[in-house]
């Protein structure tokens, strides 16, 4: 199966062809950006396409990171994943940037459980626990600082994210809130499709909730 997957989550602008069935990464193309995903998402999936020598008609699924992160730039990720979908007539599954997050400690420390903590800035933090297995412990949800740091101080395991030196005063290294997009893709190769269109994960306000139409998935 190969996966077309899309990254506008966060600063980076990035897409990625993957080929599950062997394995393999066949293209992927990365710019961090900051801000303007819409003017360059399509430019960047055409690099990804020629690295790997395909045509978008290659393409059986598409993953696309859904937030939480820039409100405009996931906007633009998922508007072009289902745009893909329907073109092509293949599933798009959404992939939170919590779990790819998570996935990426967990290579780097297997066997350990993960607390995603993203700083969100006013006092919040987006948070959620993995297992060691990469499967969600609790949805994701955004917390006061003072919240956060409670659910830290009970956690045994490892934390990553933004919010990293808020939760573990004397963390050291770079914590930014950042992952390769061949991740996307191999979770996304994983993610149930039936479990709807993907769908911008917004977290903020009192009665903000994970919403339907997301999958977390691990390799």
């Amino acid at each position: 199966m190969i996966i077309l997957a899309l990254d506008t989550a966060g600063v980076d602008c990035a897409a990625a062809l993957y080929d599950s069935g062997r394995n393999t990464m066949l293209g992927e193309a990365s710019d961090m950006i900051g801000k303007g995903h819409a003017e360059h998402l399509m430019g960047i999936v055409d690099r990804a396409m020629d690295q790997a020598g395909l045509a978008l008609s290659a393409v059986d699924r598409i993953a696309v990171t859904i937030g939480p992160g820039s409100f405009t730039g996931i906007r633009v990720g998922v508007a072009a994943a289902r745009g893909f979908a329907l073109s092509l007539g293949v599933p798009a599954v959404g992939i939170t940037t919590l779990a790819v997050m998570a996935e990426a400690q967990r290579q780097k420390t297997p066997g350990r459980p993960v607390l995603t903590a993203m700083d969100a800035k006013r006092n919040e933090i987006y948070l959620q626990a993995f297992n060691a297995d990469g499967e969600p412990l609790d949805e994701a949800r955004a917390v006061t600082v003072e919240e956060a740091q409670t659910v830290a101080a009970a956690f045994d395991g490892e934390i990553t994210g933004s919010a990293t030196p808020l939760l573990k005063p004397d963390a050291t290294g770079d914590h930014a809130n950042h992952f390769p997009i061949s991740l996307v893709a191999r979770l996304g190769a994983d993610a149930d499709p039936s479990a709807g269109k993907p769908k911008p994960l917004y977290l903020r306000g009192p009665d903000a909730k994970p919403q339907a139409g997301f999958a977390i998935a691990r390799v």
